[in-house]
């Protein structure tokens, strides 16, 4: 088989960071499409909605007003998911089979902007540095609660992933213990600089820029790149070129070209495929439990779920749900395919 071939043949990627397998498929993109199709969003810019409970001036479901604000707007989320004041579940059963026990916490949303209709892609760098600011404040102070160990940042942007409001915002959730997925990398990059004496993402960012081909774009501070166990169609991978383990310990350059590259990688999005793309992004990084974690490097995740136009997704079914991920298209045309859009939004050459 010639050196090239195997990426056009069925295999599989390890991902080091979940220590978990890929398939990929790429002869499958040759097949027809029967299935499901969205309909694509066509709506009117709407730069305030009385009837929004995000907006400025408005009353929230649970009641509350918002203030008047011109800024970043943060509130405790008014049906949080987590609570600050559970006591212990003694009544709980705890066993090898059956376990169960507290999860305490706070959940906060962060409104970006005063008008409705904005998304990340579409406001001014300065804009989303504010932003930057209000998720470094956030981790600040939640952070140094005792009973907080790992705050989540996050952000569902658009109906297909569940977005339960249209209005340019995100969630904070800080819980009691580590969650799952930050677990499981803490564990495989605590693993990878034991056995190796280096930062498994440093190590990852250095053999990109060398490859190249993955890479969408960057900054002084930043590299946004496809990772090559990507599991979603058009996936990204935000990694910071400092060896930074958390928001806190970012200095105003590092923020700065934080937000840069956020609009750069969702503008592309957007401008793929001229609509207002829908993904799941987050951030990880290093718990606030008072340890020292040299293995934690700082990196946000794009998870947007279309696959062949604004209409058509991915869908996590079948052999994804019951074997492993699998994805058709590999990371390099994704990657490719994200580096040939333009870096300025589709709206404005209109």
């Amino acid at each position: 088989m010639p050196p090239s071939s195997w990426l056009q043949a069925p295999h599989r990627r390890f991902n080091p960071l979940t220590r978990a397998w890929v398939l990929v498929s790429p002869h499958r993109t040759q097949r027809p499409w029967q299935g499901e199709v969205a309909k694509a969003e066509s709506v009117p810019p709407i730069h305030y909605d009385p009837t929004c409970y995000l907006c400025p001036g408005n009353t929230r479901a649970g009641g509350h007003q918002n203030p008047e604000y011109k800024d970043v707007f943060v509130f405790d989320n008014d049906y949080a998911a987590l609570l600050p004041d559970i006591p212990p579940l003694t009544d709980a059963p705890h066993d090898d089979l059956f376990r169960a026990e507290r999860e305490l916490g706070i959940c906060r949303v962060v409104c970006f902007h005063p008008d409705h209709d904005l998304t990340l892609a579409r406001m001014q760098p300065r804009e989303i540095e504010r932003v930057v600011e209000a998720w470094s404040a956030q981790c600040q102070d939640l952070g140094q609660r005792p009973e907080i160990n790992y705050v989540q940042i996050f952000e569902n942007r658009g109906p297909m992933m569940g977005a339960s409001n249209p209005h340019p915002h995100c969630q904070v959730w800080s819980t009691e213990h580590i969650p799952d997925e930050p677990l499981a990398e803490q564990a495989a990059q605590l693993a990878y600089l034991e056995s190796h004496g280096n930062c498994l993402l440093c190590d990852t960012l250095a053999r990109e820029i060398q490859a190249t081909e993955r890479i969408v774009c960057e900054n002084q501070e930043f590299v946004a790149l496809v990772p090559f166990w990507a599991v979603w169609p058009f996936e990204t991978l935000v990694l910071s070129r400092r060896h930074c383990g958390a928001f806190t310990e970012m200095n105003a350059a590092q923020k700065a070209d934080l937000a840069d590259i956020l609009k750069q990688v969702t503008t592309r999005y957007d401008n793929l495929f001229q609509t207002s793309f829908p993904y799941t992004m987050g951030f990880h990084q290093s718990p606030t439990d008072l340890k020292s974690h040299p293995e934690w490097h700082f990196h946000a995740h794009f998870y947007p779920p279309l696959l062949r136009s604004a209409t058509i997704r991915k869908f996590m079914v079948g052999f994804e749900m019951l074997g492993m991920p699998q994805r058709d298209i590999t990371p390099e045309s994704a990657a490719e395919r994200l580096r040939a859009v333009s870096h300025r939004h589709y709206t404005l050459e209109k």
